[in-house]
């Protein structure tokens, strides 16, 4: 394959920027004049119109316009700017390809998830509150309540990378495990369903756990409607997008002993209000939208790109495909 020039606008530390470099040697590499985190959502660049690859966040719109880009590989799971039916068809058009960072943010979503589930079974955050109080040794309230997961029925509303290894695991603890996809496929396993099953789903679930991304047809999804139809004292978690959710019929849910706790990582609009009235419900836990941070997050990044130019160069199919050819 001849040399390609690779642009990036992937806001990275030193050690994954030289990593980066080295591993493009044999391509023409630029870099953004300006360079972006992946919430930040990147400018036009002038750098971006001379590049056949496009690494990190660029511009929607500036990507289309460019018949020259040929692949774009997010440092981003999430992909919400780039998936409109301009992008789509632009991009289909131009004969690219688009490709993200699920696999990089699988594992560490997934365990954020199962550390909230834990923390809730064991009322850890509860103790830790009643340290913090000098409320002294709480036994007597504390141990009739905490629990064990086996038994728990988890419903996962999407079934993406993250939900995946959610799967994988909780597969130790015991629990039973749903997946709701508005369409299933034939190699998904006989625990994902379809969106008609939702009801009676919700009436069982113990956990219902949001990894939904943000889109028209997920703005919303859930909605005062749909925690009524939960099951009484069950816990909502959300590590997909805060767009999905209806907050304020959440905290009243939350507040009426309706749910029994929510856990966040991800809330509408990010950061969340100093007044906005879920902060003051004691049941309901929020995490700066972290789930997706680990160490050593930007060198896996890099690996990640580095293997799939790998497969670009030989012509072999992506890895985390979002869309196109």
């Amino acid at each position: 394959m001849r040399p390609v020039t690779i642009w990036s606008n992937a806001g990275l530390d030193a050690i994954a920027r030289t990593l980066l470099e080295e591993g493009t040697r044999g391509h023409r590499f630029v870099r953004a004049s300006e360079a972006t985190t992946n919430l930040g959502g990147g400018r036009r660049s002038k750098e971006l119109e001379e590049a056949d690859v496009a690494f990190g966040q660029p511009d929607p719109d500036q990507v289309v316009a460019n018949p020259r880009v040929r692949w774009v590989h997010l440092t981003s799971a999430g992909y919400t700017r780039y998936d409109t039916d301009a992008f789509r068809e632009g991009i289909a058009r131009n004969g690219a390809v688009l490709t993200n960072s699920s696999s990089v943010y699988a594992d560490p979503c997934a365990q954020h998830v199962l550390g909230f589930m834990m923390a809730h079974a064991r009322r850890l955050l509860e103790t830790s509150r009643d340290q913090a109080a000098g409320a002294g040794w709480t036994y007597a309230r504390h141990r009739p309540l905490v629990r064990v997961l086996r038994g728990d029925r988890v419903l996962m509303l999407g079934y993406g990378a993250i939900a995946r290894r959610l799967a994988e695991l909780l597969a130790p603890f015991g629990v039973e495990v749903h997946a709701l996809r508005r369409t299933r496929r034939t190699d998904d396993p006989t625990w994902v369903v379809e969106a008609n099953a939702l009801d009676a789903l919700l009436a069982e679930a113990d956990h219902v756990v949001d990894v939904l991304p943000a889109s028209p047809t997920t703005e919303r999804f859930v909605d005062r409607s749909f925690l009524a139809r939960m099951k009484p004292g069950a816990v909502f978690t959300n590590v997909g997008r805060g767009t999905t959710v209806d907050q304020h019929a959440l905290a009243e849910a939350l507040t009426t002993g309706r749910l029994g706790a929510a856990y966040l990582d991800v809330t509408d609009p990010e950061p969340l209000p100093a007044e906005h009235p879920l902060w003051a419900v004691t049941n309901c836990h929020i995490t700066p939208h972290v789930a997706g941070g680990h160490q050593d997050e930007d060198t896996h990044l890099v690996r990640h790109f580095l293997a799939n130019l790998d497969r670009f160069e030989k012509g072999e199919p992506l890895l985390d495909r979002v869309f196109g050819p």
